[in-house]
């Protein structure tokens, strides 16, 4: 389970709050609907007995509004990955206000923003301003003018559902959040309880779960498909967010109405998507071709080979340069070194055990052995093979011999070959840079 802090030079929120004048700085509008309703809830819910019924009701609207987001405010509005019915997406507005969110054109604006300028001073809820920020405090602290982003919403404004809920948000808002669960509570006579539990409670669940997308979803998990910006893969995010947890194929491919592809990856928002499609209630479900998707997902596998490859060489950068004159000296004095191709080996722990025995060997000392090492070294009882498993004995061979050699590497010959040139490259390089 990799888990990557994000390390921002100094969280934003904690920038602010040690501002004199912090409290000009709070939306306090905001403030009291993300923190301080819930808490009222919370102390509320320890005084109300919770009944199944209650239980049942919560969890109907928990899973409504969600989907209200993931679907409608996000995969439908944000990203149109898809096309919904009239009735559909109706209901999807009506409910996704429920989720107290603000309004579709409100969170889709932001979103686009998020998208165009990720983890940048311009993102709305960069994780770069520190984890806590992108998870809430973006909502709770006015944003620097100076870094306003800008996000085509036409398509949007033009919308007549659209429009008419952002109109109309915060009776629909109050409506779906708490006083039509209040009233069906009350079917069986707990309006208390319905306002608690399906209200209340359940409208912070569903703000919290859409928040570990802007916080969690960037920082818990493994770039996949790219490791330039901060959004992640992870499947605990998933069952956070209703299946919102494969951040960075998100972000790879935005339009996908998917945000899990394979088949046991969580992602009921996308099975939903699909069952609607089955019902005639959405269209034109875009996916991106499957090529592309594993062609991102191998150049991302190639990379951390790179990466890894780079740690692993033989750091030559950091052996001595050594002049044909000095080696000579040094092997005078009885060091068994050698040279392959251009680099210096100290094989004194290697002769008894070469396999070609101890003549081979010390018959490359104080010389340039590249030729008997690439045609001799492990390439042992050559007659009695075959054309085909000699070239594939050797070239298995080489390569055990290569990683064998790079252990004994002590300096670099001057001239000897294509490795001093780079070496002297990489300095001159240096020298550029400073």
């Amino acid at each position: 389970m990799p888990i990557s802090q994000p390390k921002p030079a100094r969280s934003y929120l904690v920038k602010t709050l040690n501002l004199p004048d912090w409290f000009d700085h709070i939306l306090w509008e905001n403030l009291i609907w993300v923190i301080v309703v819930p808490i009222l809830g919370l102390i509320a819910a320890a005084h109300t007995p919770l009944q199944t019924k209650t239980a049942i009701l919560a969890t109907i609207f928990h899973a409504n509004t969600g989907l209200g987001i993931t679907a409608g405010y996000h995969r439908l509005w944000s990203h149109r990955s898809y096309t919904a019915s009239r009735p559909l997406k109706i209901w999807l507005a009506v409910v996704g206000a429920g989720a107290m969110q603000h309004s579709i054109i409100n969170w889709s604006y932001d979103h686009r923003s998020h998208h165009r300028y990720t983890d940048t001073v311009k993102d709305p809820y960069s994780v770069r301003k520190g984890l806590l920020y992108a998870h809430m405090g973006w909502l709770i602290f006015k944003h620097d003018p100076e870094c306003q982003a800008h996000a085509d919403i036409s398509d949007l404004t033009n919308d007549p559902i659209v429009a008419w809920q952002d109109y109309y948000y915060s009776p629909i808002a109050m409506v779906i959040a708490y006083i039509l669960p209040c009233c069906i509570g009350g079917l069986w006579g707990d309006y208390w309880g319905g306002l608690i539990y399906a209200g209340v409670l359940r409208t912070f669940l569903v703000q919290q779960s859409t928040f570990c997308v802007n916080s969690v979803a960037h920082w818990l998990g493994d770039h996949t498909f790219d490791d330039r910006n901060s959004p992640r893969d992870h499947a605990i995010t998933a069952l956070m967010t209703f299946g919102e947890g494969y951040h960075n194929f998100h972000h790879e491919f935005p339009s996908d109405y998917r945000n899990a592809i394979a088949w046991h990856q969580y992602d009921p928002t996308k099975w939903m998507i699909w069952l609607w499609k089955e019902m005639g209630l959405a269209h034109n479900l875009k996916t991106f071709r499957q090529n592309e998707i594993e062609k991102g997902r191998l150049q991302q596998e190639q990379k951390k080979l790179d990466q890894r490859q780079t740690v692993l060489h033989s750091p030559l950068e950091h052996l001595p340069v050594m002049e044909w004159d000095d080696y000579q000296n040094e092997v005078t004095k009885g060091r068994p070194l050698l040279v392959i191709a251009g680099v210096i080996h100290d094989v004194e722990n290697f002769v008894d055990d070469h396999p070609g025995g101890k003549a081979l060997i010390n018959g490359g000392i104080g010389k340039d052995a590249t030729t008997m090492f690439h045609g001799g070294i492990y390439n042992r009882n050559v007659a009695h093979r075959k054309p085909d498993e000699h070239l594939l004995t050797r070239t298995t061979d080489s390569k055990a011999a290569h990683r064998l050699m790079a252990t004994m590497q002590v300096g670099i010959l001057r001239g000897g070959c294509e490795v001093e040139i780079w070496k002297s490259s990489q300095e001159t390089k240096i020298l550029g840079e400073d």
